[in-house]
């Protein structure tokens, strides 16, 4: 098919290599010459390092150096930076800049924490290796909770952050909120719990580093979610250098979930000692480090509010967020909780006035970042957790309740009282379409079927609004080749989520070429002058406006040579269906033609699409599930999803997009959790063993199904649909629980809800 191939369920060309095991992953590169790198780590969540000794490490078989903070701090880098800019209430200023050093500096701040690095001919060598390097601690005190850091007499972790406290952050009005819940005739309030995550992706990260003296330029192999986005944050602010210094090479990435979005120690030394010792360095994690290391996900405490009147009518929302950023402020991490999730408290409902006062605070814990969403859902948690506790306080069904307040269409485009404007959507519609989908009327008759038996039943929807958008900026390159192939070089880079097909069906239709011709690749900062990232959902709508501008700009430089080799002028060329053709005539010459007629490197030009508007996926999610009260073991019995992702470009990756995302929801209401000792520091949940991963078995099949209504702030009319399966998952999920077992006198429970927490919360309730 070679045009319309937008918008249909094209089979992802990817899969083909990586099911048979073609797939080319970081730890699959190479070098002819590399060293390998092993880090020690503090085994303390907060320790003064007294003193290191590698003198036994330096003499062991293979070794080639051991390197220490007081090395690095000759070279004299930058710290590695934190990006978000949240100006703090009343005038204050966050503390976003304690100095972060690739090795320790004198204190370790977390149980996992990069002290030393030892460099051997072999990896085993290494290792082995780092095994004897002795470190003399002073262990310190630790706190790991982010409400215990915040306490009078804390243990300090950064002199920069009195208190342990990031930064004082306010959003909405609060003179308008305080006064919309004193004339209130009734308030809902929650203590809510986002979990802590581990991402767990299948790849573990990885780095290799180049370093050619003669020219003094760098070349990094690193697992990202964007080579440009990457060395953006690492070349100048760190290294010094101009960009161009740095050569950065991604590859196949196996699963991100944000977390490779950003930078990490090891990045950091292995460059560095690459110049150091003037020898190329790998270093691959192992699954025991990515859980000490890798960014983690969520850890909030949110005390929420919401002020209705007597009708059920909402008039306020007010929340009180307490944020765990870990030991350091990582890219975005203190950005999580404020400008990633403030403004979404409100939801899809016409909520007249909200107030947000997040406090991130600092803990002898890894440091947490984006996670699949990043702060929206926890926003969507905390409304439609409130939305279902108002309900049942008020006597009011939960459907209805949220139909009384949904913005209605006429009311688009709609400004949110958190300071988001909604540019288009039916709530009411898609909500009536799940309850229709998953037979919302006929589940009294199967509950009391199910209770016949003895198990509890419960059916709970969440309806989510999500604000998706990549960076502002993002790039491609077209080149049309004499051979009759296209090659598509994309700024932004896939995790996963199957750019090389969606991109491949933008470009057949705006070139008029069959699909199968075209080959889609990504991931080295040579091959454009620019680039962004894959993040936020906003992959389809910036990589694809790229994609399409730089087919425009192609199509456009081809009519200059079409009309050469037709003797005809420039304005009098049309194209269509990969012909250029004199107007009115007969006479026309082939894209591949004209590629052949620009020369041996063929037809082509870049692309750079500018967005900035953001898009607001939307959706109905409903669970209905039993509980075993012998057991706790809950079983979700159906899963409905009904979602407005505006203009789809393949319904069938956009249906993965959804099942995947719907499990790791699923997954952190239903087990994930990374869990420290509050005493000691010391992660709980560091291997699979301790840290519960949903499987096959605990899923239901899902109903997924759309309605859409198209993006109005785009030409392509997306929304976005990569976060929408977490965001909605949570909250539906804990709400179908709660009306499981309200009659029993349960008006709360917590994430992650394993069986156990299920049997503890159902003992002594009269079954």
């Amino acid at each position: 098919m070679g045009v319309f191939a937008v918008g249909q369920p094209y089979r992802r060309k990817e899969d083909d290599r990586f099911i048979i095991g073609k797939g080319r992953y970081g730890d699959d590169v190479n070098i002819p010459g590399q060293t390998y790198a092993c880090f020690v780590r503090s085994p303390h969540a907060h320790a003064r390092i007294l003193g290191i000794d590698g003198a036994d490490a330096l003499a062991a078989p293979g070794v080639i150096a051991v390197l220490t903070g007081s090395d690095m701090a000759a070279s004299d880098l930058g710290g590695m930076p934190c990006i978000a800019e949240l100006p703090g209430r009343n005038g204050g200023r966050a503390n976003i800049k304690p100095y972060r050093s690739a090795l320790c500096m004198g204190v370790a701040r977390h149980v996992g924490d990069p002290v030393a690095m030892v460099i051997a001919a072999t990896w085993a060598q290494a290792r082995d290796a780092a095994e004897m390097v002795m470190v003399e601690y002073e262990e310190l005190p630790a706190v790991t909770e982010a409400i215990e850091a915040l306490k009078p007499g804390a243990p300090q972790i950064w002199p920069e952050a009195p208190g342990n406290l990031v930064v004082d952050w306010e959003l909405g009005d609060r003179a308008g909120t305080e006064a919309a819940f004193a004339g209130a005739h009734h308030v809902t309030r929650l203590r809510l719990v986002n979990n802590r995550l581990v991402a767990n992706a299948m790849e573990p990260r990885m780095v290799i580093a180049e370093y050619d003296a003669a020219s003094d330029h760098y070349t990094v192999h690193t697992s990202t979610q964007g080579v440009f986005r990457w060395r953006g944050l690492v070349a100048e602010a760190v290294f010094r250098i101009p960009q161009e210094k740095m050569r950065v090479r991604t590859y196949d990435v196996g699963g991100s979930f944000g977390m490779k979005a950003f930078l990490y120690p090891e990045q950091i030394a292995a460059i560095w000692a690459a110049k150091h010792i003037g020898r190329t360095v790998k270093w691959t994690g192992e699954r025991s480090e990515s859980f000490l290391s890798d960014n983690q996900g969520r850890d909030q405490i949110n005390d929420a509010e919401m002020a209705l009147d007597r009708d059920g009518r909402m008039l306020a929302v007010r929340v009180k967020t307490t944020s765990n950023v870990g030991a350091y402020v990582s890219v975005m991490g203190p950005g999580v909780s404020t400008i990633g999730a403030g403004g979404l408290q409100v939801g899809v409902y016409a909520i007249p006035v909200m107030y947000l006062n997040v406090t991130p605070a600092f803990t002898n814990t890894t440091p947490t970042d984006a996670y699949r969403g990043a702060g929206r859902p926890e926003a969507a948690y905390i409304i439609e957790r409130l939305v279902d506790a108002a309900a049942r306080e008020m006597g009011i069904a939960p459907d209805e309740l949220r139909a009384r307040n949904f913005i209605r269409p006429d009311q688009m485009p709609y400004a949110n009282a958190g300071g988001y404007t909604y540019d288009s959507g039916n709530f009411l519609e898609v909500m009536n379409e799940a309850k229709r989908l998953a037979d919302w009327d006929g589940f009294a008759a199967r509950k009391r079927q199910r209770r016949a038996r003895g198990e509890l039943s419960g059916i709970g929807m969440a309806y989510y609004v999500e604000r998706a958008g990549g960076p502002p900026m993002e790039t491609a390159r077209v080149d049309v080749l004499p051979d009759e192939t296209i090659r598509v070089f994309m700024g932004n880079q896939s995790n996963g989520m199957g750019h090389e097909t969606v991109y491949a069906q933008i470009m057949a239709d705006a070139l008029g070429v069959p699909f199968e011709r075209i080959s889609v690749t990504s991931g080295d900062t040579s091959e454009l002058p620019a680039g962004g990232l894959s993040g936020g959902s906003g992959s389809g709508l910036m990589g694809g406006g790229a994609a399409t501008l730089a087919a425009e700009a192609t199509i456009a430089k081809g009519r200059l040579i079409a009309a050469e080799q037709l003797e005809a002028a420039p304005a009098d060329i049309e194209f269509e269906a990969g012909h250029f053709r004199i107007a009115g005539t007969d006479r026309s010459i082939s894209l591949w033609d004209t590629a052949r007629a620009a020369g041996p490197q063929g037809l082509g030009a870049n692309g750079e699409y500018h967005n900035t508007p953001f898009q607001f996926p939307n959706g109905c999610h409903i669970i209905e599930l039993g509980i075993e009260p012998e057991t706790g073991i809950i079983r979700i019995h159906k899963y409905t999803a009904v979602d407005d992702f505006g203009h789809v470009l393949n319904p069938m990756i956009v249906e993965g997009q959804v099942q995947g995302g719907i499990v790791q929801g699923l997954g952190q209401a239903m087990g994930e959790h990374a869990v420290y000792d509050p005493g000691t520091g010391q992660m709980l949940s560091g291997s699979f063993l301790d840290y519960w991963m949903p499987r096959a078995d605990d899923m239901p099949d899902f109903d997924i199904a759309y309605l859409n209504t198209p993006c109005t702030t785009n030409e392509m009319g997306i929304k976005g649909c990569g976060e929408a399966g977490s965001t909605g998952a949570p909250p539906a999920f804990i709400n179908a629980v709660l009306d499981a077992v309200a009659h029993l006198g349960i008006r709360h429970l917590d994430m992650p809800l394993t069986p156990f927490a299920m049997w503890q919360a159902l003992q002594g309730a009269h079954i």
